[in-house]
């Protein structure tokens, strides 16, 4: 999947990055002009293993730095890979009372901290006139998750073990359930939008289709604002020993900084990551009248299905290629215009170079077109990657910065990222 989109009323400092595609999707007519159809990007928030500041976050990301080291979450050392990008030192003091938190996962407490977060810079904070000025029926919530809350419903299965039925916590299937977080940032004291509000999940590309849903609910009308992304908090046992089952991690235990390698020959899987990246999304016509600031305008994009393997991606790219086409055609932005790819760039085997034969099918030029990898340094964060990359992406439109790819030891000579974008 695929999504164009272009800097709003703010002239790029540097590098000029007037275009770029990311990841999500859509649709609508070619380059919509109807201000309340066309969306805008007004706000954005994380909770990342470089912290919670979107400003820094991207600060990290442009010096290059890699956020994996050993767990120590709990006793990794059973494990074929004993590392993750883990966050460390996370706190929802200031933004999650006590009480609430008791029995939230990890999953949903960094959407909450990651929703207020974008809420604010996008003028609309908990206790702001214009929070209230809104009209909450037509303000909605579509914030998804890959695994849900893995460590709620891991422990409500030890607690069934070692207790019995009895011992099993009323807060297990609540707080277990991927739509959990969308739920909590609607009702979450002060935000309480009443419009669409669900939860979609569909591994790594649920913050993508995240994204695209909560823009169609503004193209077709039904919502001035909505509030979008992912989150995940995968770096628990069941999900650490599941992909390790698979083979999908590296098992680089002796140098974690340098395991996270798209595009390089030696790359031997991918590096378990978590977070949450939300984005506040709105119509052009009610973020002008409400004088929100613009940080980036959603083009469009589209979907399509490999239909080839549950784990693996298509070799050829079709489907990919079918997407990306028809992400530009809805976005009405030609092919040439492009140069810049957030790559999705996992540092698996064969999903690193499927995802680039797809590129180098539609762009005819591709050595003109910055490519980069966030994943290199914060991991695969799963259902909250895409939304962490669309706020890199973002970053890059109204900075004209754009972050290295760490750890190309030994690149793939059929990849061929620019050398500025490689480190």
């Amino acid at each position: 999947m695929a999504v164009a989109a272009a800097a709003a009323d703010l002239p790029p400092r540097t590098q000029p990055l007037p275009r770029c595609v990311s990841v999500s999707m859509a649709r609508a007519p070619r380059r919509e002009s109807d201000p309340k159809k066309r969306v805008v990007i007004t706000g954005m928030g994380v909770v990342s293993v470089f912290g919670n500041d979107v400003g820094a976050y991207y600060d990290r990301l442009l010096d290059g730095s890699s956020g994996a080291g050993p767990i120590d979450r709990f006793d990794a050392s059973g494990f074929p890979t004993r590392f993750a990008a883990q966050i460390r030192g996370f706190s929802c003091e200031g933004h999650i009372d006590g009480e609430s938190d008791r029995c939230l996962d990890d999953c949903q407490s960094y959407a909450l901290v990651a929703a207020r977060k974008a809420l604010a810079p996008a003028g609309l904070a908990l206790v702001s006139r214009a929070m209230y000025k809104i009209d909450k029926e037509r303000a909605g919530v579509v914030v998804g998750s890959g695994n849900g809350g893995a460590t709620t419903f891991s422990a409500g299965v030890e607690d069934l073990e070692r207790k019995g039925p009895r011992g099993v916590s009323p807060c297990t299937i609540p707080f277990a359930m991927p739509n959990a977080a969308s739920a909590l940032v609607s009702i979450d004291a002060g935000i309480g939008f009443l419009g669409p509000n669900y939860s979609i999940s569909t591994a790594c590309a649920t913050s993508n289709h995240c994204l695209h849903s909560a823009a169609d609910q503004i193209r077709l009308g039904r919502a001035d604002v909505m509030v979008a992304g992912g989150a995940d908090a995968a770096v628990a046992p069941v999900c650490l020993g599941g992909f390790a089952a698979l083979r999908a991690l590296s098992r680089r235990n002796g140098d974690p900084g340098a395991a996270s390698r798209p595009w390089d020959r030696d790359r031997d899987g991918f590096v378990l990551g978590e977070g949450a990246g939300i984005l506040v999304m709105e119509s052009l016509d009610h973020a002008r009248r409400r004088g929100a600031p613009m940080l980036a305008e959603y083009l469009g994009g589209a979907a399509s299905c490999d239909a080839h393997h549950l784990m693996d991606p298509r070799p050829d790219g079709r489907a990919a290629v079918a997407c990306i086409r028809r992400s530009l055609e809805d976005a009405g932005v030609a092919p040439e215009e492009v140069n810049y790819v957030n790559a999705h760039a996992t540092s698996s085997l064969a999903g690193d170079l499927a995802e680039v034969k797809a590129l180098k099918q539609v762009f005819k030029n591709p050595s003109q077109i910055k490519m980069n990898a966030t994943k290199s340094m914060i991991g695969h964060c799963l259902g909250a990657a895409g939304g962490l990359e669309a706020i890199a992406t973002v970053k890059a439109i109204t900075t004209g910065w754009v972050h290295p790819t760490i750890n190309q030891f030994n690149p793939e000579p059929a990849v061929g990222v620019s050398e500025n974008l490689t480190r």
